[in-house]
C-alpha cells in the first residue's frame, strides 16, 4: 500500500471534519499468468514480480525496482505490470515525475485500458496539484473499468466536493456502491456532504456506517456522528420550543 502520508489530505469544514483521501492503493499483490508469453517467460516474469513485491512490502523500494526492471518485454501484460509497479515504487520514494512517466508507459503498453495505472496516474497528478489532469485520469480509469472503479469515483468526489457538493454526493455514492460497501471513508465523506446541505438524518446514517465499517479506525467519523446527533437533538428541541410558543394561550384583554 502507499504510505498514508502520501495520500491523506485532511480538511475541516464548518463543524464537521472529513478524511478526504484515506483510500489506499494495493495493486502489488501476486500476479497470475497473463499475456501471450511462453510458460518459461511467464514463470520468470511472475517470479521476478513476486520477489519485487516481497521487497516492496518491506519498504525496500529500490530493491523492488531492481527486480521489476528485470522482467522482459516479451512477458506481455506482466511486463506492463512490472512497469506499473516501478511507478508505484517511485511514488513511494517521492520521485513523482518518474512515477508518472512509468504509469503512462504502462498505460500505453495496455492500449489505454489499464484502470489501476490510470487511477495511480491520477493520484500522482493530484499530488503535484495538477487537478484538471488528475480528473481526466480518474475519468479514464472509470471508463477503462466499465464504470466500476470505486477509488476513482472517490477521488473525483474529493476533488469536486468544494465547488459542487451535489455532484460529490453522487460520486461518493458510486464509490460506495462499487466498493462492495467496503469504503468507510466514502460513507464519512458522503455524510459530510449531506450534513453541509442540512440533511442530517441521511448524514447520521452515513457516519454510523463509516464507524461500523472502519472498526474503530476512523475517529473523524466518530466525531462527525456525535456532532450530527447533537445537532439533530438541538434542531428537534428548537422545533418543539417553537411549536410551544406558537400555541401558547394569549392573555385576555
Amino acid at each position: 500500500m502507499l504510505r498514508p502520508t502520501r495520500l491523506v489530505l485532511s480538511i475541516a469544514t464548518l463543524l464537521f471534519s472529513t478524511i478526504w483521501a484515506v483510500a489506499q492503493m494495493s495493486h502489488l499483490g501476486p500476479v497470475g499468468q497473463m499475456g501471450q508469453a511462453t510458460k518459461v517467460e511467464e514463470s520468470t516474469a511472475s517470479r521476478l514480480i513476486n520477489r519485487g513485491n516481497a521487497e516492496y512490502r518491506k519498504a525496500k523500494y529500490q530493491t523492488a525496482i531492481e527486480y521489476y526492471s528485470k522482467v522482459d518485454r516479451s512477458a506481455g501484460e506482466l511486463y506492463a505490470r512490472a512497469i506499473y509497479n516501478i511507478g508505484v515504487c517511485y511514488f513511494e520514494l517521492y520521485r513523482t515525475e518518474e512515477a508518472i512517466a512509468m504509469y503512462q508507459r504502462a498505460i500505453k503498453l495496455q492500449n489505454e485500458r489499464y484502470p489501476n495505472a490510470l487511477y495511480a496516474l491520477g493520484v500522482a497528478l493530484e499530488d503535484l496539484k495538477r487537478i484538471p489532469d488528475a480528473k481526466r485520469a480518474y475519468q479514464k480509469a472509470i471508463a477503462a473499468s466499465e464504470g466500476k472503479h470505486s477509488l476513482a469515483y472517490f477521488r473525483l468526489g474529493v476533488i469536486t466536493g468544494e465547488k459542487d457538493p451535489e455532484a460529490a454526493v453522487e460520486l461518493f455514492r458510486k464509490a460506495i456502491a462499487f466498493s462492495g460497501d467496503d469504503l468507510p471513508a466514502g460513507h464519512n465523506n458522503l455524510g459530510v456532504m449531506l450534513a453541509r446541505r442540512g440533511r442530517f438524518e441521511e448524514a447520521q446514517r452515513e457516519f454510523a456506517l463509516a464507524v461500523r465499517n472502519a472498526r474503530g479506525q476512523m475517529p473523524e467519523a466518530e466525531h462527525n456522528l456525535k456532532l450530527c446527533s447533537s445537532l439533530m437533538r438541538v434542531r428537534s428541541n428548537t422545533a418543539a420550543l417553537t411549536q410551544f410558543v406558537i400555541n401558547q394561550s394569549k392573555p385576555r384583554s
